[in-house]
């Protein structure tokens, strides 16, 4: 290969500009490493929030962390998985976005449970229900307990 070359991750990273940064080799040979996030000691461009919950290949938004660590004093490396499309990358983020993503984190499983309590309130309604209509239908007699 001759002249720019262009390096590009096979797993991008959710939602974020890439950064591209030439770099001169040894042998004379000039590339492009393309950053999908920022590294240690980095920041995001200016005005630039990271929404980690969305998939940065299909859009949904229900990428969820798989791992996350500390990589240094201000940022986390977190190991993240989209349901949608299988996709799974990791990046090094720092403590603003990691907290904005763990509010999404909690709001969705606020909302689970919300939804969870609903399903419950349906389902024994529905039991409620069909178990009057047999006893009214004659279906349940006392010897049956």
């Amino acid at each position: 290969m001759t002249g720019a070359e262009t390096l590009m991750s096979h797993d991008p990273q959710p939602q974020t500009s890439p950064a591209v940064r030439r770099v001169v080799l040894p042998s004379g040979k000039t590339i492009e490493v393309v950053y999908f996030a920022p590294q240690e000691g980095e920041a995001a461009a200016p005005g630039t929030q990271v929404d980690l919950s969305h998939c940065g290949c299909c859009g949904g938004d229900l990428v969820y962390p798989v791992e996350w660590s500390e990589a240094g004093s201000t940022h986390w490396e977190v190991v993240l998985r989209c349901p949608n499309c299988e996709w799974s990358g990791t990046g090094i983020y720092d403590q603003d976005t990691v907290d904005r993503f763990d509010d999404v984190l909690d709001q969705g499983t606020a909302q689970v449970v919300r939804d969870l309590r609903r399903l419950q309130q349906a389902n024994m309604e529905d039991e409620i229900d069909r178990f009057v209509a047999a006893v009214q239908a004659g279906h349940v007699l006392p010897e049956d307990f």
